[in-house]
């Protein structure tokens, strides 16, 4: 039975959009896209000397396991053009999981729901878009509440 997910990209180096459009066309046929957010672009994170990014939220479906999806996105990533650089550094791509149902994960490489997902805007706000009222676990808000606390100034629609 598949199981519903939600993931967040985003990218700050080349085009875009285009790199987006590649990684959101590259999950199949392991991810079924169900619908995703518009495109928003947002100020850097964790490290402010570098372009902003671009960031879209995806709801799809998976048969995969929490661990095989997320070496699935990692395989994506690398086969996109992704190079490991610093900590928060510009990137091609990076896709990561939000939520995965209604599960959580605590691993040694992998945490579900996003470890940071209360504090980053780029991230609820295209989430928000999809999923207003879900129920986060583990923090018994829904994605709208989590959003309410965080400063949204400087994240822009790119496209509706």
């Amino acid at each position: 039975m598949p199981e519903k997910i939600f993931l967040g990209l985003g990218s700050n180096l080349g085009d875009r959009l285009k790199n987006l459009e590649s990684a959101i066309d590259a999950l199949r046929p392991h991810i079924a896209v169900t619908r995703r957010s518009s495109v928003y672009e947002t100020p850097p994170w964790g490290y402010a000397a570098q372009n902003n990014f671009y960031n879209v939220a995806v709801e799809a479906e998976t048969e995969l396991s929490p661990s095989e999806l997320i070496r699935e996105l990692k395989t994506v990533e690398q086969r996109l053009g992704r190079t490991l650089s610093f900590k928060y550094g510009p990137r091609e791509i990076d896709i990561d999981i939000l939520l995965y149902g209604q599960t959580s994960v605590t691993e040694a490489d992998l945490t579900i729901p996003h470890p940071r997902l209360a504090e980053r805007a780029f991230i609820l706000v295209p989430l928000a878009e999809l999923a207003p009222d879900l129920k986060v676990p583990g923090f018994n808000r829904t994605v709208t509440e989590l959003l309410q606390s965080l400063n949204t100034s400087g994240i822009t629609q790119v496209n509706p």
